[in-house]
């Protein structure tokens, strides 16, 4: 996107609107609130109390936040992505790992495969588990879209394997729209975020180096992001943001970092509801 250079950037103008924003309202949209038997309006939870499962290796703290209830406990089948382990899909769907381990006949020390399917008995919710690690290198988050219609972390792993990025998808948490058999605005994490790993996302400005990517599946050039979808970047923004104390001027689309050539997150990506749930409390 070529700029003017006698205008303010897209960063110190998306900062500027957020502070108007924080002056004149209190939360998003009535187009952007969850509604029906989607919506469960639980605590956030930041792990690990003494009765819980301990954090990943490396991780500071691990935050919690229930997207979908599932009606009462219910039997699903879960499909493992990238680097998922026993422990964070008990934890995706408040079940104990001893229990995934018996229906599915598995022992402490065996490990998953990408693409394996798992029984998981009495599933209770599907939640976010984001695992935050002390690295003084993320200033920025950069925001894509896929664009693509449909989606999924282990699908889009393929795809940028078989572009020839070796270490697999190049963001660092993808957020679903509900196809393939995800959840909507479900947030996926990638092994570039457990590995702590710099992305293959957004090359202009040294994003890659120092820009968490979060990418949001959908074609926002043709349509828009799902209610959910927008509800779950701005808890993952806040979250990131607030850890790592990164300035929301820092906050931006891909197209919006300087010397970049695209497009992306799409021009109907819906910035101004963003900027509304962003600035709830």
């Amino acid at each position: 996107m070529r700029r003017l250079t006698n205008r303010p950037d897209a960063g110190t103008l998306f900062a500027l609107a957020l502070l108007v924003m924080l002056a004149t309202t209190g939360g998003c949209s009535r187009s952007i609130e969850v509604v029906g038997p989607t919506a469960c309006p639980l605590p956030e939870r930041t792990s690990p109390p003494e009765s819980r499962p301990p954090t990943p290796p490396g991780a500071a703290k691990v935050v919690e936040r229930c997207l979908t209830n599932m009606g009462g406990p219910k039997t699903i089948v879960h499909e493992v992505g990238p680097l998922e382990t026993v422990w964070r899909i008990s934890r995706m769907y408040d079940v104990p790992v001893e229990s995934i381990y018996r229906a599915n006949g598995l022992k402490p020390n065996d490990s998953l495969r990408v693409g394996q399917r798992l029984t998981i008995p009495n599933a209770k919710q599907l939640r976010h588990v984001i695992s935050l690690y002390p690295n003084p290198q993320w200033k920025y988050i950069i925001v894509h879209h896929t664009a693509t219609d449909i989606g999924k972390a282990l699908q889009v792993d393929r795809a940028h394997h078989d572009r020839g990025f070796w270490n697999g998808i190049g963001y660092h948490f993808l957020i679903d729209n509900g196809t393939l058999g995800k959840g909507d605005g479900q947030i996926e994490v990638s092994p570039r975020w457990i590995k702590q790993q710099v992305g293959a996302h957004c090359k202009a400005g040294g994003m890659n180096d120092k820009g968490i990517g979060i990418a949001l599946v959908g074609n926002f050039n043709e349509d828009l992001p799902t209610q959910n979808q927008i509800q779950s970047l701005a808890y993952l923004i806040k979250t990131l943001s607030q850890y790592y104390e990164i300035p929301l001027k820092n906050v931006m689309g891909h197209r919006d970092v300087e010397g970049a050539s695209t497009d992306c997150p799409g021009k109907r990506f819906p910035w101004s509801n963003l900027r509304q749930c962003l600035t709830r409390r």
